[in-house]
């Protein structure tokens, strides 16, 4: 039977009509997060205590969902299996192994302490935004006789200042701390600024003062709320801590990504070696950290594609929104990628009789990570996707 044209358009009205109340952006089916919506004095708004929080996809079920819908990025089988077989070699090596987040980077902490906690914790607030617009003009901080760019300059300031007697790990300090005090901390050594300097200064002292409220001025109190579940902690970093809610909606769902708070966990689990406080039974539930530096490796190794219409935007040097939909395809297929390899790596030592009961999303995001940064040159043609946002 027909369905006469008008009942078509008064469908469409209202499905239409229901989608705009729902916060649903109809021409992509993506909206930015909460966090970067902007007031009329064009400032942040940010989560309040006791606000209400739909629940979104976690990270692993949200990777998936994306990678079933997703239209410019694309997961390659022979790719994961090419990658899986790579991970697999190295299954038994510090690469692989919680220990190797301080024997392979010494920047890190190197003891087992509460100040090695709330280390953790500082650097992983401030973990984002770190790509330079020119590689060839960059942020660049001094330590020790060594530059270090990136993520590492972050790591190496911070160092820095403990060096000169500055607590820029103490709560009571960083919950006060002025923009000029934070410039200085966080100083380059060439004539660029690290990142949206503002935007750390904010969301550090957001996390000094619900330190002091909340945790009696440190982490380790936080982490031992969770009782060694990784899945606890998550939930009790992204409920306290506004600036880790790293969500988004795709296709009318709300999905998580929780970079930086799933790093701060992993990070921790490093830092005490899968011991003690650090001992999560569910480590396993944790994914990757979907930044932009995997992305870029996956698509270099061949385990992901992007469209001809995403590479162009990419290689124009687009800048993209956090919550755009690429942005959003990109990172979730990353997700939904690792966990893939993660599983033809356990079919791999099903198969072979081996095993490496520490091999997880993790250990594989390390090693990619440092992976990425060690091939960079070879990987200048597959530029990341650039955004400029608090969460990665």
């Amino acid at each position: 039977t027909k369905v006469p044209d008008g009942a078509i358009f008064r469908a469409k009205l209202f499905e239409g009509l229901r989608l705009l109340m729902n916060g649903t952006n109809i021409g992509l089916g993506c909206r930015s997060r909460p966090f970067e919506q902007k007031n009329k004095n064009n400032k942040d708004l940010i989560f309040k205590k006791g606000e209400k929080m739909d629940s979104p996809l976690l990270p692993k079920e949200a990777g998936k969902f994306i990678s079933e819908n997703s239209k410019d990025v694309s997961i390659l089988e022979i790719g994961v299996q090419t990658v899986a077989e790579m991970l697999f070699e190295k299954r038994n090596s510090k690469e692989l192994d919680a220990t190797g987040w301080k024997l392979l980077h010494d920047l890190n902490p190197q003891t087992m302490s509460e100040a090695s906690v709330n280390w953790v914790f500082v650097t992983d607030t401030l973990n984002f935004s770190f790509w330079s617009e020119n590689d060839d003009h960059k942020c660049l901080v001094k330590y020790k006789g060594r530059m270090h760019s990136g993520y590492w300059s972050l790591c190496a300031a911070i160092n820095r200042a403990l060096d000169e007697g500055i607590p820029i790990t103490s709560a009571s300090y960083f919950a006060t701390i002025t923009l000029g005090q934070l410039k200085y901390v966080l100083r380059s050594d060439t004539d660029v600024p690290m990142p949206l300097i503002e935007e750390r200064l904010k969301v550090l002292k957001e996390a000094g003062n619900i330190l002091l409220e909340r945790f009696d001025g440190s982490f380790l109190n936080c982490i031992k709320k969770s009782e060694n579940s990784a899945q606890k902690l998550l939930r009790l970093v992204v409920e306290n801590f506004p600036s880790y809610r790293d969500e988004a909606t795709f296709q009318g769902k709300k999905v998580a990504f929780y970079k930086r708070a799933q790093i701060l966990i992993a990070d921790i689990w490093g830092l005490l070696e899968g011991k003690g406080d650090g001992a999560f039974h569910d480590m396993t539930s944790l994914t990757m950290f979907a930044d932009y530096r995997i992305p870029q490796a996956l698509v270099y190794l061949g385990a992901m594609k992007y469209s001809e219409k995403l590479m162009q935007k990419l290689k124009q040097g687009t800048l993209f929104r956090s919550g755009d939909c690429q942005e959003v395809e990109i990172r979730g297929c990353s997700i939904w990628c690792i966990e893939l390899i993660l599983h033809r790596i356990l079919e791999l030592q099903a198969q072979r009789g081996c095993t490496n009961t520490h091999i997880n999303s993790v250990l594989i995001d390390y090693y990619l990570w440092d992976y990425a940064r060690d091939h960079r040159k070879d990987m200048a043609d597959i530029p990341i996707h650039r955004v400029r946002c608090i969460y990665y």
